[in-house]
C-alpha cells in the first residue's frame, strides 16, 4: 500500500472509535501540558493542538465531520465521542 501524495485525494471517514495507542498516557500528557498555564494560554494551547492535528489529517471532509461531531457533543446531541 502506498501513501497518497499531497495532491492525491483519498476518502477517509471520521473514526470515532477508540483508536490511539496508550490513551491514558496521552490524556495524562495532555493534562500535564496545561499545568501552570493561564486560562488564555490553555485555550491557545488547545487551538494550536487542534490546528496541528487538523494539518496532519488534512482532508477537509473529515475535518468538517469532526467539527460537526465535536459541536454536537458539546450541545449534547452526539454521543459517539
Amino acid at each position: 500500500m502506498t501513501r497518497a501524495t499531497r495532491h492525491e485525494t483519498t476518502t477517509m471517514p471520521l473514526n470515532t472509535q477508540p483508536h490511539f495507542e496508550a490513551a491514558d498516557s496521552f490524556y495524562e500528557a495532555l493534562i500535564d501540558s496545561h499545568r501552570d498555564l493561564t486560562t488564555a494560554q490553555s485555550h491557545e494551547l488547545n487551538a494550536k493542538l487542534v490546528l496541528l492535528l487538523a494539518n496532519h489529517v488534512g482532508e477537509a471532509s473529515v475535518l468538517n465531520e469532526a467539527l460537526a461531531a465535536a459541536r454536537a457533543s458539546v450541545l449534547g446531541a452526539y454521543t459517539a465521542i
